[in-house]
């Protein structure tokens, strides 16, 4: 009688904890777009839905699994990856550093300050055109097109991170005498480190929607030129592919950021 009553305590504790809230929560994450895929893929077999336009999501991922076999698919992704990871430092860098000595030294942000809410609105991907007169159209042009973009969101989050730390961490760093290096390395830079990795994550968001439009009109590869290609022939099941992959691409970079959060900002975790 008394292991019947322990185990039924124990399945009730399994049930409470498969259904928790957060459980739950991961649960409903993922059977959204399953449910999503399900009802298009539903509509196309009915012919509820224009199939030139949305082909049922099987066709899309066969014509993946094709692209995948053939290398055009990883071609294109690799280019893409190249391009951002080399575009993204660039930019979040010096993103990073300028943010920190505005945030640190009034001066700096006096100077600095008007030029980038002068120029932060101007689309980035409108000023492709000047940059590709300037670079060629090579790769380097792919490069500074994100760095442009990503940079002022590294900068204006780093500095604002600089400018929340607490008044008092900043007057014990001047009372110890703390160098101008020091100050950058250890009270300004963890101090603002949970505002820094949140411009970096808007930063990569920048960086995946640009890259695609750079791709469209200035590049033979990428995932943006095979949007673009696959829209021109009208191969809409590739087209599709290239917008899974820019998702996926998004959704990685995601998590790998949260990750990144998670482990050089241990104070935050929950």
């Amino acid at each position: 009688m008394r292991n019947t009553t322990v185990d039924r305590k124990h399945r009730t504790h399994i049930l409470t904890h498969w259904f928790s809230r957060s459980n739950r929560d991961r649960l409903l994450s993922v059977l959204s777009p399953m449910l999503l895929l399900v009802l298009w893929e539903i509509s196309a077999r009915a012919n509820w839905i224009d199939t030139r336009f949305f082909p049922a999501p099987t066709e899309v991922f066969r014509a993946a699994g094709v692209m995948v076999k053939t290398g055009e698919l990883w071609t294109n992704l690799s280019v893409s990856l190249v391009r951002i990871g080399i575009g993204f430092v660039l930019g979040a860098v010096p993103g990073i550093l300028i943010g920190l000595a505005m945030g640190l030294f009034g001066t700096v942000r006096a100077i600095i300050q008007p030029l980038v809410d002068g120029t932060f609105p101007i689309p980035k991907i409108a000023i492709l055109p000047l940059i590709m007169m300037i670079f060629g159209i090579g790769e380097e042009s792919k490069y500074v097109v994100i760095a442009v973009a990503v940079i002022y969101l590294v900068l204006i989050n780093t500095a604002a991170g600089v400018r929340n730390i607490e008044q008092i961490y900043l007057d014990v760093g001047k009372n110890y005498h703390a160098g101008k290096l020091m100050m950058f390395t250890d009270v300004a830079f963890p101090g603002a480190l949970p505002m820094i990795v949140t411009g970096l994550k808007l930063g990569m968001g920048v960086a995946l929607l640009v890259i695609v439009a750079a791709e469209f009109v200035g590049a033979r590869s990428g995932i943006g030129y095979l949007i673009w290609s696959s829209w021109e022939t009208f191969q809409v099941e590739h087209m599709y592919v290239g917008l899974l992959v820019s998702a996926l691409l998004g959704f990685a970079s995601a998590i790998l950021l949260n990750i990144l959060e998670y482990v050089i900002i241990p104070w935050k975790r929950r």
